[in-house]
């Protein structure tokens, strides 16, 4: 017996749909994608105080985030300002005029002081820590008529807080 085989031809791939859905699919998603910004900022370590210098430049201006307040020492452990959080969130725009002055005083005496050094509390939320760091680099001034970001003290050194005072009776 004779066995019959038949010829296929090779069928033609239909991709005219695949085709249509690549071609509203890739604008689509290359719309949506959110490209990434990654930011890297130089910190330094607190400097190692021998007591020797007593110059205006080697004073150290700190910044304390606390629970309930933000302290800022010009030099180190004298308080120039006590700003109070409001609601339990801390007032950086309040910070940010309190530095300005600071900056603006230093400048009267001819010192261009760029370090600042940012004390917190080992439980100091993240969010905190990063808006401070901000805060303490730069503020935003109008120059003519653009809005520009003003160097205040752009050298931010980390720390651990001093314990606090006890309460004066």
């Amino acid at each position: 017996m004779r066995i019959r085989r038949r010829f296929n031809a090779e069928a033609d791939l239909d991709i005219t749909s695949f085709m249509n859905l690549m071609i509203i699919l890739v604008p689509v998603l290359l719309l949506s994608m959110v490209f990434s910004h990654t930011s890297i900022l130089k910190l330094n370590l607190p400097p190692l105080s021998d007591g020797s210098s007593s110059d205006e430049e080697s004073k150290l201006l700190e910044v304390v985030l606390r629970d309930e307040h933000i302290d800022v020492n010009y030099p180190a452990g004298l308080r120039v300002r006590r700003i109070e959080h409001v609601e339990g969130e801390p007032q950086f725009k309040a910070l940010s005029l309190v530095l300005q002055e600071v900056k603006r005083q230093l400048r009267e005496k001819g010192v261009d002081k760029k370090d600042v050094m940012l004390l917190s509390e080992p439980d100091t939320s993240y969010q905190t820590l990063v808006s401070a760091m901000d805060t303490v680099r730069s503020y935003q001034a109008v120059v003519v008529t653009s809005v520009v970001e003003a160097e205040l003290f752009p050298e931010v050194s980390l720390g651990d807080a001093p314990e606090p005072a006890a309460p004066e009776q």
